[in-house]
């Protein structure tokens, strides 16, 4: 009982609450819900087949760039070079959100940002995991028993 009471005090503590990793089934419905299903005519399967391929659903995952000092953000790995900026490092921060904000188990920024990404970039072709692991691929078990 005493964890779960710290557990939900710490939940009040960190804005946006504390990262987490979604399973397949959650991640669908949220994005379905923040309106990404048919954005831009991708399907709900692709934007799910590129999350587990990018970061295996965790909201928190970061990954340096050691060939030009960037760092990729959250579940859809937004890069910090263009998109988010990421402390006194140099971006274009198009999406005009700190990366932080992209590591919260709250998707709205991390949509936004993917939605403005998919438009400056003609379509998921920007994600090199969309490419590599869905484009063109049977999807449907991406979000297969989710009631998506």
């Amino acid at each position: 009982m005493k964890a779960l009471a710290l557990f939900a005090l710490l939940g009040c503590l960190v804005p946006g609450g504390l990262g987490m990793y979604y399973s397949r089934c959650q991640l669908a419905q949220t994005l379905q819900q923040l309106g990404l299903d048919g954005y831009m005519g991708y399907g709900l399967a692709n934007w799910v087949c590129m999350a587990a391929h990018e970061s295996s659903y965790n909201t928190q995952a970061t990954n340096y760039n050691s060939w030009d000092g960037s760092t990729d953000f959250g579940i859809f790995q937004i890069n910090s070079r263009y998109w988010c900026q990421n402390g006194d490092e140099y971006s274009s921060n198009i999406c005009q959100i700190p990366c932080s904000d992209l590591l919260s188990n709250n998707l709205s920024a991390d949509v936004e940002c993917a939605k403005i990404i998919a438009q400056d970039s003609n379509g998921m072709s920007a994600w090199v995991a969309w490419t590599s692991y869905c484009q063109g691929e049977d999807l449907w078990q991406y979000v297969e028993g989710c009631g998506v």
